[in-house]
């Protein structure tokens, strides 16, 4: 970038934080990103920016400095993570009052249970929870095993050199999340497209905002026209069950919190759990050759290692409090670093930055977040990791990585951590 390309975007973003600070926040307007919020979305490498670590050593909650009518706090601790993400009426979810409605989205655009309070949360998690019990799940199996021998078809027919993100990665969690909804193949492409763009914070909340605005649009589309006709998949259950009891909107917001949750959380963790497989063979051959508890174990690891999801749905406070130590005010901001959280020694205990598939205990990560919000689709999402990646490797026992890890381009800049392209060999 020229010297005067960099000046004019300084003054830009302080022109714009002025503007913020005087006329308060609309999220859908905002084109850059704080540089205090900046840490918690990105890598060095497959870890977290050592920063966090040192957030976390000195303070469970450190404020930052940003441009709104409110405080921000960012929580790096697990501890104090789990504590927050636990309390039910402490926080709201919802954060529809931070837009005005003349942007790219607007509050109508926002919904979803990850952005939803109760009582209607608890009613909309209670409709789509008896889909993603393991014994539901199970039907899906066969589905997935097919889906999955099918993009390995693809790798192989591609052949050396080829992208895993592009052939596995990627259409197995896809296929799956669309086949369970019971979405027209007409619409998965446009899916397909959007899906990175809305958790890419490079160009600010507008343009991650303005993804999820064009991708809602779909749904409102494949719910209205399974109203009329429902399909064999999830929103036409819920169609059939429901009926009238349930707006497109909500409808909508379900199908959307499954898509975007089971689609690019689950494609970044095949691709980057790939990569760390790699790294050591031994820890290859467990997957490999192991028995379900095994592939299990280092499941477990891969989700707390990676942390792909890196930042847990924001929680405003509902009132005046204290938390530890520090005084909240009503509408006041805590962002917790998943990431980090994963990372404490207090609870992964010693070398916690390292992959270590023995670690004890392999449970307890907050990878899928925790408590009302936690991630519905979980278990789906081990479900494909255990198909997935002992395939992958029983299939191409010599895999490797095409290129140094080097030259690998993660995500440097997004709340899903992940890679959009890992060129193999075998």
């Amino acid at each position: 970038m020229s010297l005067l390309k960099t000046y004019s975007a300084r003054i830009g973003g302080a022109l714009a934080r002025r503007h913020i600070r005087k006329r308060g926040i609309d999220l859908s307007q905002i084109s850059f990103i704080p540089e205090e919020t900046k840490a918690p979305l990105q890598r060095t490498g497959t870890d977290p920016l050592p920063q966090l670590a040192r957030y976390r050593e000195d303070t469970p909650l450190r404020k930052l400095d940003l441009p709104f009518a409110f405080d921000a706090y960012l929580l790096t601790g697990y501890a104090e993570t789990r504590e927050v993400l636990t309390a039910r009426d402490t926080y709201s979810n919802d954060i529809r009052h931070l837009f005005r409605g003349d942007g790219p989205a607007t509050s109508d655009d926002i919904g979803g249970l990850g952005f939803t309070d109760p009582p209607l949360h608890t009613r909309l998690r209670k409709i789509v929870t008896p889909e993603f019990t393991m014994r539901r799940l199970a039907r899906l199996e066969p589905m997935i095993q097919q889906i999955a021998d099918d993009a390995l078809d693809g790798l192989e027919s591609a052949g050396p050199g080829a992208d895993l993100a592009k052939h596995v990665a990627f259409p197995v969690p896809f296929n799956t999340i669309c086949a369970l909804l019971g979405l027209d193949y007409e619409d998965r492409e446009a899916f397909a497209r959007l899906g990175s763009q809305r958790f890419d914070a490079t160009n600010g909340a507008a343009a991650a905002f303005g993804a999820v605005s064009a991708q809602r649009e779909f749904l409102f589309d494949a719910v209205a026209r399974q109203r009329k006709e429902p399909g064999p998949g999830l929103i036409g259950q819920i169609l059939q069950a429901e009926g009238d009891m349930i707006s497109d909107v909500d409808l909508a917001g379900l199908a959307d919190g499954v898509f975007t949750g089971g689609f690019e959380t689950t494609a970044g963790m095949i691709a980057l759990s790939t990569l760390v497989l790699h790294r050591d063979p031994a820890y290859a051959d467990l997957v490999r050759s192991g028995n379900r508890e095994t592939v299990d174990r280092v499941i477990e690891e891969l989700l707390r290692y990676l942390s792909v999801v890196q930042v847990a749905f924001p929680r405003f406070a509902k009132q005046d409090m204290e938390l530890f130590g520090t005084k909240l005010k009503a509408g006041d901001v805590v962002l917790a670093s998943l990431s980090a959280a994963n990372r404490d020694p207090k609870v992964a205990g010693e070398r916690p930055d390292e992959f270590d598939p023995y670690r004890i205990p392999t449970s307890g990560h907050l990878a899928f977040g925790h408590g009302i919000h936690r991630c519905i689709g979980a278990e789906l999402a081990r479900m494909e990791l255990r198909i997935v990646l002992p395939k992958l490797l029983q299939r191409f026992p010599t895999l490797g990585i095409a290129v140094p890890e080097r030259e690998l381009e993660f995500r440097q800049l997004s709340f899903v951590f992940g890679i959009d392209r890992l060129p193999v060999t075998w």
